[in-house]
Formats: C-alpha cells, sequence, structure tokens
C-alpha cells in the first residue's frame, strides 16, 4: 500500500511539472517594441506582437527577442584609398530599425555584421572617386551616398538605415604635417594682408586728417588775413581823416619827413637813394622856421655887367653826402659825385 502511495504521488508531481511546463510554453509576454518568431513544427507560422499571446506547446517553437527600436552601431576604422593614392582610416556610425521581424530572421544571418561589410565596401566606392581635399570637406556627400546604398541593399533584410555619419577622417602623420604647414602659411598669408590693410586705412585716415587740417588752417589764415586786411584798412581811414581834420601846418609835415630820412637807409647795399622833391620844401620850412625869416638884400651896384666867376671848393671844405637838385622828372634826385 505504501508503494502505491509513493508511486501515486510520482504521478502526480510529474504531470504537475509536464502542465506547468505546457503552461510556460503555452503563454508568452512579449514587451513594447520588441518581436518574436514562432515556427511550427519547423517553418514560420507567426510574429508574436507585444503583449501576451498563446502557442501550442511542444508544436510551437518561439525563437528569440528581436529589437524593433532604432540601434546605433559604431564599427571600426575602414582603410580606404582615396582617388589621389592617400590612405586614410574612417571610422562610421550607422543608425538603423528592423521594420520587418520576419525578414531581419529569416532573411539573413547575421544583419549586423551584413550591414558592417556593406558599409566598409560602399565607402571604399564612394572615397575612391574623391581626392583627399574632397574627402575632408565633403562629409555630407558621403553620408548621403552611403545612406541610400545601405538603404537599398539593406530592404530586403526588412532593416531600414535612418542615418550614416561619418565619425573621423585619419589621414597619414606626413598628410597632417603637411596640412598643419598649409594651415599655418594661410593664416599667416591672412595676417599680413590684414596688417597690410591696416596699415593703408591708418595712412588714409592720417592723410585725410591731415588734409583737412591744412585746409582749416588755410581758411583761419585766409579769414584773420581778411580780417587784419580790413582792420589796417580801417586804420588808414581813420587816421587820413584824423589828418585831414586836424589841418597839419607844413612845419609838421617837414618835421615828419626828417624823421622818414634814417629809415631809408636802413636796408642792406642801399647806396642809391630816391628822394621826392618835397623833401626839399620840407627842408626849406625848417630852416625858415628855426632860423627866422630870410631879410632881402639889395643887390651891389656894380660897375661892370660880367658875371662873377665861380668859387672854387677846396678840399678842405665839406662836401655834403648829397645833393637836392629841383626839376628832375618824377622828382628823382642825382646823388652827389664824391670826385667832384
Amino acid at each position: 500500500m505504501t508503494e502505491l502511495a509513493i508511486a501515486l504521488l510520482i504521478v502526480v508531481v510529474a504531470g504537475l511539472a509536464v502542465v506547468a511546463t505546457a503552461v510556460m510554453r503555452s503563454v508568452w509576454i512579449v514587451p513594447q517594441a520588441r518581436a518574436r518568431n514562432v515556427e511550427r513544427l519547423g517553418r514560420y507560422h507567426r510574429t508574436l506582437e507585444p503583449g501576451i499571446s498563446f502557442v501550442l506547446p511542444f508544436v510551437d517553437r518561439v525563437k528569440s527577442l528581436i529589437d524593433l527600436r532604432e540601434q546605433v552601431v559604431s564599427f571600426k576604422a575602414q582603410p580606404v584609398i582615396t582617388e589621389d593614392n592617400v590612405v586614410v582610416h574612417i571610422d562610421t556610425v550607422l543608425f538603423f530599425q528592423v521594420t520587418d521581424p520576419r525578414a531581419a530572421d529569416y532573411e539573413i544571418v547575421n544583419y549586423i555584421k551584413a550591414i558592417e561589410q556593406l558599409t566598409a565596401t560602399t565607402l571604399r566606392n564612394v572615397i575612391g572617386t574623391l581626392d583627399l581635399e574632397a574627402t575632408l570637406t565633403s562629409r555630407d556627400r558621403i553620408n548621403t551616398a552611403l545612406r541610400g546604398v545601405l538603404d537599398d541593399a539593406s530592404g530586403k533584410w526588412g532593416i531600414r538605415v535612418t542615418r550614416v555619419e561619418i565619425k573621423a577622417i585619419e589621414p597619414p602623420a606626413s598628410i597632417k604635417d603637411a596640412m598643419e604647414k598649409q594651415m599655418r602659411a594661410e593664416r599667416e598669408k591672412r595676417a599680413a594682408i590684414l596688417t597690410a590693410e591696416g596699415a593703408r586705412a591708418s595712412k588714409i585716415l592720417t592723410a585725410e586728417g591731415d588734409k583737412q587740417s591744412t585746409i582749416l588752417r588755410a581758411e583761419g589764415a585766409k579769414q584773420a588775413a581778411v580780417l587784419e586786411a580790413e582792420g589796417q584798412a580801417k586804420a588808414i581811414e581813420r587816421v587820413f581823416s584824423t589828418i585831414h581834420a586836424a589841418d597839419p601846418d607844413p612845419k609838421l609835415l617837414a618835421y615828419q619827413y626828417l624823421q622818414t630820412l634814417p629809415k631809408l637807409a636802413e636796408g642792406q647795399g642801399s647806396t642809391f637813394w630816391v628822394i621826392p622833391s618835397e623833401v626839399t620844401s620840407a627842408l626849406q620850412a625848417v630852416t625858415q622856421a628855426f632860423s627866422g625869416p630870410t631879410p632881402v638884400r639889395d643887390p651891389e651896384p656894380s660897375g661892370s655887367d660880367e658875371p662873377e666867376p665861380p668859387r672854387e671848393i677846396s678840399p678842405s671844405d665839406p662836401i655834403p653826402p648829397y645833393q637836392l637838385t629841383q626839376g628832375k622828372p618824377n622828382g628823382q634826385e642825382t646823388p652827389a659825385d664824391p670826385a667832384s
């Protein structure tokens, strides 16, 4: 009896285990943005959507989970030869999304490895048509070309390539040195051009300032000269009016003439003086003013009408520095001859 009870207990436990296993294999919960493929007797049956799903235990086989979210894969640097035979290493980053779980599971063995190899081959084809300069400056063009090729090739795998980015382009060390030298030369050239333009602008501004200051000084000198001439004209006019209003006598005019004579001799090399005839009249007026009226002498009777012989001048007699001669044209005077 005891052995029968033990056997019955073993059967019950085994049945419960089988039932639990069957229940566990028949009920599947799929998370959001995930999918699972179901094979029935070795053939594809259906794809489990997110949520709870039921399958036939021991008949249906549920395969591994497939992620339907957008994924990012970074591929290692790929050596690529440019059109001008320069080997560069390019790192790429790929963004893709599984759109058909059945195709991604049954059309390709490993879609990530396939995309990596396809990216490498496409990158070599694209870079091979570009030189180094275009490779370094045409990242958008390379990204667009890679995305177009990868999207077309991976469409049958149930994968949509959303974006391809060039993460890094590493040229050889010698090319880097040459590029640095070129960049340094370009910067020095731009600095020299900017310095020359600054010096040119400074000189132009300085010249403009000098020009304006010269014009302003000339305008000021002109206005000063005009005002000075107007002042002198007014002063001369006032002096002339004052003299005519005072009506000076000849004695005062003669005195003024005498004060003017020393100024005529102040000039350098003044050996010949032109004295107006009015000076003679002035000297006569001064002489009459200081000596009084000259008495009128009667002519002495003479027994003969012969003219008086000229008086001889001895060497000891003083010779005047100049002779005043009236009656010369234009009021000019004849200087004394030292030899006479």
